[in-house]
């Protein structure tokens, strides 16, 4: 199945669910949900095409919202779902119960940006120390770097 027959059958079995879709060149398809259309799109993507790997979720910080892309691929594709989320209230579905290796790009997201991920198994931080300072998210535009005082043994003797 080529990348236009794949969106077509997925426009037509999704309807409304997929805002947009494109293909951004050979085996490569780029497409945009709504975040509360995230998880059944997703699911129908890995029943009907056997979207099954998730290679990573990228976010970006796009100033007055959050862009997360969701990169699958199957055996003939690579298929990128986007979706924007709210930068006061970012919440997003987790997929773990789709693919479950989800969790750690989804503990990632949580990590980085300071997006709540709803459903997640495991909340705990994957990226930070039991001591990180609370909302400091690394990957926000907003977010700037305060160096912890270093406490060196033997220094000013």
């Amino acid at each position: 199945m080529n990348e236009q027959s794949l969106m077509e059958e997925m426009q037509k079995a999704l309807g409304t669910k997929v805002a947009e879709a494109a293909s951004a060149g050979p085996r490569r398809i780029f497409v945009r949900v709504e975040p509360g259309d995230l998880f059944a799109t997703v699911k129908y993507l890995r029943d009907r095409f056997n979207f099954t790997h998730l290679s990573t979720i990228t976010g970006v910080d796009r100033t007055d919202a959050f862009e997360l892309l969701y990169h699958l691929a199957n055996e003939n594709c690579i298929l990128t779902v986007r979706t924007r989320i709210s930068r006061t209230e970012p919440v997003i579905p987790s997929l773990t119960p789709v693919i479950p290796g989800a969790v750690l790009y989804e503990r990632e997201i949580q990590d980085m940006f300071g997006i709540k991920v709803e459903g997640i198994p495991d909340s705990r931080p994957l990226l930070w120390s039991d001591d990180w300072p609370e909302g400091n998210y690394p990957l926000r535009k907003d977010w700037t770097f305060e160096r912890r005082p270093e406490n060196i043994p033997g220094e000013g003797q």
